[in-house]
Order: structure tokens, then sequence, then C-alpha cells
């Protein structure tokens, strides 16, 4: 019986690189093969980690991992690019030889994806032009800004643009490679990956639940630093936009839209996103009932506290306080 040869998984490797971003994927290919090949099936992938010269490269703990290099896969297809991320001084990572080798090689790939700041690298590229990008909350602004033909999404885990696949910071690989093992392999194996790997399939929510919030980061210029402080003690208070713009010493017209301009979302978008943050930290670390975390929040009662995590999450907070509590892992 024929059988297809395996999908060729290519990693982009480079000195500074984040591990996790290359070990992540990793991991969650090889045990999606393994559990793969358990279930009788043919090997599904087949895992190659490059780099400009080949030999051991240096990642940003400081462990090296040895990997071939570019012309190892000379005239050879990849059927999917793994681009991680990496950043130095302050700075993404962009090396030019690995940049003007995602220019020859990319538009080639079927499915080209990148891991955190190695977004900047398929920007450097040309690879996200006119494309829906995102990458780690910290860095969303930037990547906009030194490349204005991306359309950057802060706030989600993993974006699929056309065949062009971007993921958040760091672990958000692992979230991105089960995407990919599901869109390969099905759904049933990729659950099963999750499992073994004790993650989640699809994690809730997106990157703004890390973030303090993610809005507020992003402000390329700190604007609005004062005023995000004054909300976050005054989240249980009436905060209306003309209640905003009197503390931001602004007419509600002008305040409504130089913070748009400024944040790229509106005031009512920020307020929910500190008042989530703070209801999501009340039940990731007390034990207060629901009808308080509410309250506190600014929610005013449990059931709109319930809807809006339904919609925002797909979880309930009763649900997202077992995953994410101090004491889930003792439940």
């Amino acid at each position: 019986m024929l059988t297809r040869p395996p999908t060729r998984v290519a990693m982009l490797t480079y000195d500074g690189v984040n591990l996790i971003d290359v070990s992540g994927p990793l991991q969650a290919f090889q045990t999606a093969g393994r559990l793969a090949r358990e279930a009788g099936l043919p090997t599904p992938y087949e895992l190659r980690i490059l780099s400009a010269g080949g030999g051991a490269v240096t990642t940003s703990p400081g462990l090296p991992i040895m990997t071939e290099p570019l012309e190892a896969l000379d005239g050879q297809p990849i059927d999917t690019l793994i681009v991680p991320g990496g950043t130095l001084n302050g700075q993404p990572l962009a090396p030019p030889d690995l940049v003007a080798w995602l220019r020859r090689r990319g538009p080639e790939v079927p499915r080209p994806c990148s891991v955190c700041t190695g977004a900047f690298l398929l920007a450097s590229a040309g690879l996200l032009d006119g494309r829906r990008a995102t990458t780690h909350w910290d860095w969303a602004a930037r990547l906009g800004e030194r490349h204005p033909a991306v359309r950057v999404d802060a706030d989600p885990i993993f974006i699929k643009d056309g065949p062009v696949w971007t993921s958040a910071g760091v672990t958000a690989g692992i979230d991105l490679t089960l995407a990919l093992v599901e869109a390969d392999l099905g759904h049933a194996l990729a659950i099963a990956t999750a499992r073994q790997l004790v993650v989640f399939m699809k994690r809730p929510g997106g990157q703004s639940q890390f973030s303090v919030p993610l809005s507020a980061q992003c402000a390329p210029d700190g604007a609005f630093r004062d005023l995000h402080a004054w909300i976050a003690a005054h989240l249980h208070e009436d905060l209306r936009i003309e209640r905003l713009a009197e503390q931001a010493g602004m007419s509600p017209r002008t305040f409504a839209r130089v913070y748009a301009a400024k944040l790229g979302r509106t005031p009512a978008k920020t307020v929910q996103a500190m008042r989530l943050e703070a209801a999501c930290n009340a039940l990731e670390r007390t034990d207060a009932p629901l009808k308080r975390i509410a309250a506190d929040a600014g929610f005013g009662d449990e059931q709109t506290l319930r809807r809006v995590f339904q919609k925002l999450y797909g979880i309930t907070p009763a649900e997202y306080r077992a995953r994410f509590s101090r004491h889930a892992e003792m439940v």
C-alpha cells in the first residue's frame, strides 16, 4: 500500500533564539508522531532543525542545539516552516542571512509559521504584507510600527491568514502546533497530543488575560498611563466615557478620538479588559464568591460576569477558577 511521505517541518534557528519557541513545537510534533504510530498510522512528520551555517546554535538561556545548514534542504520541499523568536538588547533578532533565505524560500512554503517575535523575521521578508498577524503582546505595537503593511492584532493566541500562521509569545507556539496537528491528523489525535503534553487543546481567552492590560502595555509612548492606574483603582465605579474624559482633562469627544488613535481601541474596551483582568486575578488568587468578585471588578452582578466570560473566553467564571486557581492542581 502506498503511503504519502511525512510532512517535512523545518525549524529555523539562530544564536539567541528562545529555547521554548523551538522545543515546544518540536515536542508537540514529536508527541503527535508517536501517538500516530501507536495508532497504526504512518509517521506523519519529518523534523529538521536548520540554521544559517549548521552546527551548534546557542539558545537564549545558553543551551546549545545541533542544527543542519540551510543548504541541506536546497532543492527539497518544505511543507511547514516554523520561525521562532528571540531578542537581544531589547530588540527582536532578524539576522539578515535568514531574512534573505526567507525571501527566497518563504513564498514556496505551503505553511510558513512564526512563534513570538519570529513574526519580525516573516515581516522583514515580506511574508506578512497585507496579512493579519500576531506576536507576543509586549512586541505587538513595535511590530506594527516597523512593518505598517502588517495588520497586527495583539490579542489572539495564534492567527491563520491564508497560508501564513503567526502565534503569540513563548508557549503559544505549542497552541499553534496543536492547531497544525489538528489540521493534519484530525481532532482526536490533536486532543490526545494535548493530553500527553498536559496543555489545553484550545486555550480559553487571548493574550489580554496575561497583560495589565494589553492595551495599556502596548501604547508606545505610555499614553494615558496615569488614567489607567486611576481606572484600576476605581473599577467598581461608573466608568462611562464622560467620567474618564473628566479624569483625563479632555472633552468626551476629544478624549475618545485621541484615546482610540493612540491605543487602537476604545476606552470602553480598555475598561472591560481591566475589569476582566481584575476578575481573573480574584478567581485565581482568592476564594471570594462570584457575587463579590463581580461587584469589585465593576460588572455589577454575577450574571453579567458569567455572560462576559462566556462570550470572551468560552467558559464560565467557575470553570476558569477550576483551571487556573492556586488550588486547581490539588483538585
